[in-house]
């Protein structure tokens, strides 16, 4: 009878207690916990005291079609938490996410989504964080130690690979193992060593010709053994249907296929059974699939739940006034012209707030697929300036007769994400790329007409993607990014405009001239791939991004990392706590920064290796490092930052593992990847 017991004892050993529910499951109740139940839920075993695991839909918050239609609190899009640099702010969301997680009775969020922003094209841009996976990996580590101490499980997706959206399920990503490793992997090795999360999402796509729910080399030999991860793989929904069958699934190591019911096909008793009495696999190999997600069981207090209840509304201020901080942090200033940001309300009388997007409510059922929030109440663009102004200033409809215009401009969701499969609407939205890099032409019409009526037209871009500037950029004289700032940007956007805050988010992503200065964009088997033979090639390698802009000498139209402020900062006094390293070292290097200018503001300090001479080619200079410092006007501060040996590896194909190599290195300090006042040389010796 005591044994039976010993895994509701919550004092023993993790291990320990799953051993023993091991024991305790038949063969017929671990075929039940390796497929869904329905939608959003996997079986019980009742007879044990398991109930129900329930999972919801993110990574924007908690999404209202996989929370009993429950209204939540609606974030900036994850691109613009990355824009923030600030990882404070990401473990705070990823904390207050938790929190809504719980009160809609449900133990995960199926979030963050980290894949690595590969394309300006990418239907899922703002859902994902960055196109560099240290920047990528520092935030979403964050939001999964934020979401943990709730005792809600991350589940950090879509591994790996999925970097588009055309084909997404039937497509191969054609990569070679060391870009694989250094960019994509590299991605999700930092994330499980900082956070150690506690669920992951297998892909929808092929890896190398192998679909990703049961390619073994990347669930087990990588993500396993390599990597150490010791939480549970869920498929993305229907992920395994296309595999070739559940032998495979189970030997990779997939621990839940989901949903349930008639999506469902692969991981079913029926299969399971046929595939023990072919020898394909054994009980073993059971008992392997179903331990990870006993393990995620036991973290969440599953046992321990008595009913699972829940909370239709989460209308909580705390959680709406961290939203609005957030957007307030996202929004890039990328070009301000005789400082006509921000607006002194004591000389702008009349203002007029025209464009498609200024009175856009971003929150309705399935709007941009399966991370669609739905708020308890959304503050549009217009309703915030509105407010914000309101006995201070007229607003009018006229731009002509306007002191300064905003033409809230940008991108769309596409509305009903099950309409978007058929119509295939151009904007940001899962289940689709873009096709055109620019804004819609209509827009850029209005841009036009709008500026010969009034050369005070200050853009606000309302979007989760890069977009093309170049046609438009020298007739205004601002341009703010504002992405997608969650239900309370309006009220954001409106602080930000008229000097409340200073702008301090920074690009996480390089927006090139023109589509064919990018890398995914030399031929069209890069992006959106060979559809014909349903292939997409990587040939870029490990030039992601700004790397790629670095080595070919091409002026992007703005740099990853870059973004304006209403202040000036002055970085100084750039020093090391040691001249050479040995392998395993931590090297501490710390920078002086001053707010020169007259208004408090934030700087992101961001360190920079290169390789100075190498075995390998090399990215001339890597992020390994960054820190966002908040200065009041004349204020001084010394940053202090750490990089581990890891900042100076390359991954060698020929060892099959991250290596470095001796000699000199380069770092440099700055404030975008394109602008570095200081550098130092350090030398690792082996």
């Amino acid at each position: 009878m005591e044994k039976k017991k010993k895994y509701l004892d919550a004092s023993l050993d993790l291990e320990t207690r799953i051993d023993d529910l091991l024991e305790q499951l038949t063969l017929e109740e671990k075929f039940l916990l390796l497929r869904g139940k329905d939608f959003w839920t996997t079986n019980p075993i009742a007879r044990l005291g398991i109930p129900s695991f329930g999972m919801t839909d993110g990574p924007l918050g908690v999404a209202w079609h996989s929370s009993h239609r429950g209204k939540h609190t609606r974030f900036p899009a994850t691109i613009g938490l990355a824009a923030t640099w600030n990882k404070e702010l990401a473990y705070k969301m990823g904390e207050a996410m938790g929190k809504e997680v719980r009160l809609a009775g449900r133990h995960q969020l199926l979030g963050p989504g980290v894949n690595i922003i590969r394309s300006p094209l990418c239907g899922r841009n703002f859902e994902y964080l960055s196109e560099d996976p240290v920047l990528s990996s520092d935030i979403a580590a964050e939001i999964v130690k934020g979401l943990q101490s709730q005792k809600v499980a991350a589940c950090v997706k879509h591994y790996i690979m999925n970097n588009s959206e055309t084909k997404r399920t039937k497509i191969s990503a054609e990569i070679s193992e060391r870009a694989l490793q250094e960019i994509y992997v590299k991605n999700f090795k930092r994330i499980i060593e900082k956070s150690d999360p506690w669920g992951i999402m297998a892909c929808y796509n092929k890896i190398n010709g192998i679909y990703g729910a049961e390619n073994q080399y990347i669930l087990r030999e990588i993500l396993r053994d390599q990597l150490g991860f010791t939480g549970h793989v869920v498929s993305d929904w229907g992920a395994a249907r296309n595999t070739s069958g559940a032998a495979a699934c189970i030997k990779a190591g997939l621990n839940l296929e989901m949903p349930g019911k008639l999506l469902s096909k692969v991981l079913t008793p029926k299969n399971i059974i046929k595939a023990l009495s072919s020898g394909e696999i054994n009980e073993k190999d059971i008992d392997e699939a179903v331990r990870p997600l006993l393990r995620t069981f036991f973290r969440v207090g599953l046992l321990e739940q008595e009913e699972s209840i829940f909370t239709k509304i989460s209308d909580l201020s705390e959680h709406q006034e961290l939203a609005q901080k957030i957007a307030e942090e996202s929004m890039v200033l990328l070009k301000n012209d005789s400082n006509i940001l921000p607006v002194n309300l004591d000389e702008v009388k009349k203002i007029a707030i025209l464009g498609p997007n200024a009175k856009k409510v971003f929150g309705k059922p399935l709007q941009g697929g399966s991370s669609a929030v739905v708020p308890p109440k959304f503050i549009t663009p217009f309703e915030g300036i509105r407010k914000y102004v309101s006995g201070k200033a007229e607003i009018i409809a006229n731009p002509e007769d306007a002191d300064v215009v905003f033409l809230i401009l940008g991108l769309d969701h596409g509305g009903n994400f099950l309409k978007m499969l058929f119509i295939k609407t151009e904007g940001d939205t899962e289940g689709n790329d873009r096709t055109h890099y620019g804004l819609p032409d209509n827009q850029v019409r209005l841009i036009e007409e709008t500026v010969l009526k009034n050369p005070n037209t200050i853009v606000i871009l309302i979007a989760g993607s890069p977009i093309d500037c170049s046609p438009w950029h020298d007739k205004v004289p601002a341009i703010l990014n504002a992405w997608y700032p969650g239900m309370m940007g309006g009220t954001a956007l409106a602080r930000v405009i008229f000097g409340d805050v200073s702008p301090s988010g920074k690009l996480p992503v390089t927006y090139p001239k023109k589509l064919e200065d990018h890398p995914a964009h030399l031929s069209k088997k890069r992006f959106p791939g060979n559809l014909k033979e349903l292939k997409i090639y990587y040939e870029e390698g490990i030039y992601v991004g700004y790397r790629y802009f670095d080595k070919h000498a091409i002026e992007p139209m703005f740099p990853f990392g870059f973004g304006l402020s209403y202040t000036t900062f002055k970085l100084s006094n750039i020093k090391l706590d040691k001249s050479t390293i040995k392998e395993n070292d931590i090297l501490t290097i710390s920078v002086d920064v001053q707010n020169t200018g007259s208004q408090a503001g934030a700087e992101v300090i961001q360190i920079y290796v290169g390789d100075d001479e190498c075995s390998v080619d090399r990215p001339l200079k890597e992020l390994v490092a960054f820190e966002k410092v908040f200065l009041t006007a004349g204020e001084k501060k010394t940053v202090t930052l750490t990089l581990e040996h890891s900042a100076f590896e390359f991954y060698s194909e020929q060892e099959s593992a991250f290596i470095t190599e001796a000699g000199s290195f380069t770092l440099w300090a700055g404030t975008s990847s394109r602008d570095f006042p200081l550098s130092t040389k350090i030398t690792l010796i082996k």
